[in-house]
């Protein structure tokens, strides 16, 4: 995705532009929220950086399916825990459990929980354009 979007900025000559852009999650583009969740978003133009936020208690399926109107949340992502744990159940099953220092790659298809009484805050590299947000 990344040698897409560098390709995107190519100039006349077919040359890849130089390009750099600096933003914070301190001043994020976007704050979504949504009960027991907050989204925060920044943009680089195809690209996005999320940081989440999910108190003790969330579930997807409670807390973020009526906004998705979607039977499970069918938005990629590209997880890294910063504190808390999150459970995961994909649609096939499959489970597993992310927590400080973890990275996930998680396909669409799948409910999650926070585990225990410390809520969940995570970076997402791929699912910020998406996330809890009305499907089309």
């Amino acid at each position: 995705m990344l040698t897409d979007y560098f390709k995107s900025l190519q100039t006349e000559r077919g040359k890849i532009m130089s390009t750099m852009q600096t933003k914070s999650l301190n001043k994020p583009d976007e704050i979504r929220t949504l009960p027991k969740t907050t989204a925060e978003v920044i943009d680089f133009g195809e690209l996005s950086l999320m940081k989440l936020t999910f108190q003790p208690g969330w579930r997807w399926s409670e807390h973020v399916k009526p906004t998705a109107g979607t039977e499970s949340c069918e938005v990629p992502h590209f997880n890294y825990g910063i504190s808390g744990r999150l459970h995961v159940r994909m649609d096939d099953g499959t489970e597993s459990e992310i927590g400080p220092g973890d990275a996930q790659i998680l396909g669409p298809g799948h409910d999650a929980w926070v585990v225990g009484d410390e809520p969940y805050v995570g970076l997402d590299f791929q699912g910020g354009h998406l996330y809890a947000k009305p499907s089309q």
